[in-house]
């Protein structure tokens, strides 16, 4: 292949009017929340409990009106409504695979849209969730960097999504009800649209929600974030999130990183690997997952496979190969079973994890790389898809 992606653009988040009316609590940290109340007439003494107390019924029981809330006085309870709202991103659609994966198209503020994809195993559930609208990156294998950044999303955008997908579910525990410790929405994965750490404010404050103990109780070892190699906030992400990392990988030279993954230009293989050697809770018992899309001729031969190994070597890693998903225009092919089997046993045999990702959702593009909002897909002629992938003539 000789098509080249261009390279990583220039991070500008658009900025954006705050909607006007009352504010939405959703997404503001304890402490925001404790500002807000303050400001709004609470007393001092009393505003840490009731955060607490609302925090319960928000994040906790998922309740979305203030009436419901029947610990809180009646004149609270309607001052609250005068001045905030409880909102969530609005399902648009909802698609559902052969296989049980859901895909949804959520509107957010300013009618923008993102997907998300809910994906159902025997032993977990696995919510996939965006941190942009469109991304900053142009990774010329996956769908979603065809598309230009709009906008990044606030904390209340990205744990909105969790909460939307637990209203589909049916998951939100009944106040006084026996605890049920199962759960089928148990991991979430930043592996959305966008590059979580080009957001890291919000990210950190959306998944400190999730994690926290008194809401939807999330541990940080469920909870992934991956990144395509934003080198300055990977140690952040350890400090202040302290959630599992996984990294888009995909290639084992740099003048391959640089046409697949063209952040490599700013932050290369050299200076992303010291990174994560030295990265704070890297351990035996919290590997950095590695991920590697398959793609036929130009990062699936055995040669790769030694050099990724030795690349690795001394960090705690497992490496998970992900079968390219095609998409229209895609300028890759799918690497055959067997090449990829060949590659994983070098790697194994090395004494790496080596798991195959089966592709989940590809009958409603759903899969790894090919996230991209249905309305941005209606706009665009196959034509000018194949363009974005650099394939235009």
């Amino acid at each position: 292949m000789t098509q080249t992606a261009p390279i990583t653009q220039d991070v500008l988040t658009i900025p954006r009017k705050m909607p006007e009316g009352p504010m939405n609590l959703v997404g503001l940290t304890r402490e925001q929340m404790r500002e807000v109340l303050i400001a709004h007439g609470t007393p001092e003494k009393q505003a840490k409990m009731r955060v607490g107390q609302i925090w319960q019924w928000i994040y906790g029981w998922g309740v979305r009106d203030f009436a419901e809330m029947t610990n809180l006085s009646k004149a609270f309870r309607a001052e609250l409504a005068e001045s905030f709202v409880i909102a969530i991103p609005e399902v648009v659609s909802k698609q559902v695979s052969e296989d049980g994966t859901r895909k949804y198209l959520v509107r957010i503020a300013g009618g923008h849209e993102v997907e998300v994809v809910y994906i159902p195993e025997e032993t977990r559930g696995t919510l996939c969730i965006s941190s942009q609208v469109g991304c900053t990156l142009t990774c010329s294998f996956c769908h979603t960097g065809t598309q230009k950044l709009v906008r990044n999303l606030t904390a209340g955008e990205i744990i909105g999504q969790v909460m939307m997908a637990r209203d589909d579910l049916n998951e939100w525990p009944e106040p006084g009800a026996p605890k049920d410790e199962t759960r089928l929405l148990s991991n979430i994965v930043l592996m959305g649209m966008g590059e979580p750490l080009y957001n890291f404010e919000n990210v950190r404050d959306a998944m400190k929600i999730a994690m926290d103990p008194e809401g939807i109780q999330l541990s940080r070892r469920r909870i992934t974030l991956s990144t395509s190699g934003v080198v300055p906030e990977i140690a952040r992400t350890a400090q202040e999130i302290g959630c599992q990392l996984a990294i888009s990988f995909h290639a084992t030279t740099d003048e391959v990183r640089d046409r697949l993954v063209p952040i490599n230009k700013k932050w290369n293989l050299e200076v992303l690997l010291e990174a994560l050697r030295s990265y704070p809770k890297v351990s035996n018992s919290e590997r950095i997952t590695f991920e590697y899309v398959m793609l036929k001729g130009v990062n699936d031969s055995d040669a790769d496979a030694h050099r990724l190994v030795r690349l690795i070597e001394g960090i705690p890693a497992k490496i998970n190969l992900i079968p390219f998903n095609e998409w229209p225009g895609a300028p890759y092919e799918r690497s055959s079973n067997n090449r990829i089997r060949a590659f994983a046993d070098i790697i194994y045999n090395a004494g790496y994890a080596s798991p195959i990702r089966t592709p989940r959702g590809e009958d409603i593009m759903a899969a790894c790389g090919q996230l991209k909002s249905a309305t941005e897909r209606a706009r665009k002629s196959r034509r000018e898809i194949e363009a974005d992938a650099g394939l235009g003539g």
